[in-house]
């Protein structure tokens, strides 16, 4: 085991509590009953959620180190938003039951603590989390097999998944008591036609970052989660469980419809070509969504792409932007509280090779050309994470 791979010296926040590890596998084992009890949980509150509609919901997409989680909780802070939260898990597929048990006993507020990435970014049991992935995943059972494609466009049809998730955003729409539903999902950038032709008014985020910083804080988090599910090995169930397959020992790429690109990524990443399988996955996915908004104009019009350079360099501005699009009033005040809390912080720079960075330039660069980025060593890009401060 080499020194990067070696369990970090606090691995407590990769710690899986016993009743949560328990419960969780009960339900990862048995999706067909958990959807059985979703549906019943539809019909016994029934008036509680008949006259509420899926309201223009928002999503966040993008790959994982993008800031999509930076985006998520500016938009979660909004008054009218509902968005699931680290409390929802296990029982994700009950939300409404799950709730109201929770409004019935004692709850403690949970001291904030910085989450097992160590970017920064402070949460709590009540701080918004991407637990939409497990509908997905108990619905569309190969989403996450590299082996064939995920994307799903507007041609895509499960009418019990649309079912059942229509009725869960109602459900969590009115046990939450607001009128817009916000997700995110690093997944959803291969679903984004499916999810217009579900929601014709759905709002799209998607967050994109220089490839050359992208990289290096990809490569920083596998190590970092494999050295933490090696510690704690409840945690490798815990990702599986809840669908983020991005790092970790159980990393898996998306598959954006080449069966051959994807092959590759994985065989890089086995062969231990890190930098390049991280380089040609991040085109992979990025060639997609470009290719996917350049041919349907009307899902263009309905995505807002997010640099995030430019969140870190211009807060306000691009907050500002984000909100509108989102179509989501934000009063003066509230904008500069998440506008102050944004900076790109310097405590890690990529350590790339001259010859590292000149194969990330030629693999990502056409690319990252159709967002406007431009060929550079990486020296002049914004360090690793837009955070809260420290």
């Amino acid at each position: 085991m080499t020194a990067q791979e070696r369990p970090p010296k606090d691995s407590g926040e990769f710690a899986v509590p016993t009743w949560m590890h328990l419960l969780s596998g009960w339900i990862h084992r048995r999706p067909e009953t958990w959807i059985r009890l979703g549906n019943l949980e539809t019909r016994l509150v029934d008036d509680a959620i008949a006259d509420i509609r899926v309201d223009r919901p928002v999503y966040v997409a993008g790959l994982a180190r993008s800031g999509t989680t930076i985006l998520l909780e500016q938009l979660a802070a909004h008054p009218a938003v509902a968005s699931h939260r680290y409390i929802d898990y296990p029982p994700v597929l009950t939300p409404y039951w799950w709730n109201r048990w929770l409004s019935l006993v004692p709850q403690s507020q949970g001291a904030a603590k910085e989450r097992a990435h160590k970017d920064g970014i402070v949460v709590t049991p009540q701080s918004p989390e991407a637990f939409e992935e497990m509908l997905w995943m108990v619905f569309f059972r190969d989403t996450h097999d590299p082996r064939q494609s995920s994307v799903l466009g507007r041609e895509a049809s499960h009418p019990a998944f649309e079912r059942f998730y229509d009725e869960h955003l109602r459900k969590l729409l009115a046990v939450r008591g607001r009128q817009r539903y916000l997700a995110k999902g690093n997944y959803n950038l291969v679903r984004l036609g499916y999810l217009q032709r579900l929601y014709p008014q759905a709002r799209f985020v998607l967050a994109i970052r220089d490839p050359v910083w992208h990289i290096a804080s990809l490569i920083k988090q596998h190590r970092l989660f494999v050295a933490g599910e090696r510690a704690e090995p409840r945690a490798l169930e815990h990702m599986r469980r809840v669908g983020h397959y991005e790092f970790g020992l159980d990393r898996r790429p998306i598959n954006c419809g080449d069966d051959a690109a994807t092959a590759r990524v994985v065989e890089l990443w086995r062969d231990g070509h890190e930098v390049e399988g991280w380089a040609r996955y991040w085109a992979e996915v990025y060639r997609h969504v470009a290719d996917t908004l350049e041919a349907d104009s009307r899902l263009n019009e309905a995505c807002l792409v997010v640099r995030y350079e430019t969140l870190c360099e211009q807060p306000r501005e691009t907050l500002t932007q984000v909100f509108a699009h989102a179509e989501l009033e934000i009063a003066p005040e509230a904008l500069e509280r998440g506008a102050a809390g944004l900076h790109a912080p310097t405590y890690y720079r990529p350590k790339f090779s001259d010859d590292e960075l000149a194969l990330i330039a030629e693999v990502t660069g056409p690319v990252a050309a159709r967002f406007g980025y431009h060929a550079r060593s990486g020296a002049d890009a914004p360090a690793d994470g837009a955070t809260q401060p420290s």
